[in-house]
């Protein structure tokens, strides 16, 4: 079976204030969350074969959105929720969080 890099792009990072309705919650330092500080929009990271974590991506997120990335690699698709070769997915983080296209690339 032939496998596939894929590429993770951010397309977006929500915002607390989103969530929340613009009330959000305070943490016990006083401060309040702020939108996910581990990636910016349009951040790009390459998956090779070997299916393992990019260098520098969240491991949180890597977590969430890892069977994805594993469908994509093994030539596998998403439809017909989503066209070839693309699958959107994201981070759980519930007070902050991502979302990532995932693109299935011919190598």
């Amino acid at each position: 079976m032939a496998r596939h890099s894929v590429k993770i792009t951010v397309v977006k990072r929500i915002t607390p204030e989103h969530v929340f309705d613009g009330n959000v919650p305070v943490r016990a330092n006083g401060e309040k969350y702020t939108v996910c500080g581990a990636f910016k929009d349009g951040d790009e990271f390459i998956v090779d074969k070997r299916v393992r974590c990019p260098e520098g991506f969240c491991s949180y997120a890597w977590k969430d959105i890892f069977s994805d990335v594993r469908v994509l690699s093994l030539g596998g698709d998403h439809e017909p929720w989503v066209d070839k070769p693309f699958m959107y997915s994201c981070c759980t983080d519930g007070i902050r969080p991502v979302v990532f296209k995932l693109e299935q690339l011919e190598d």
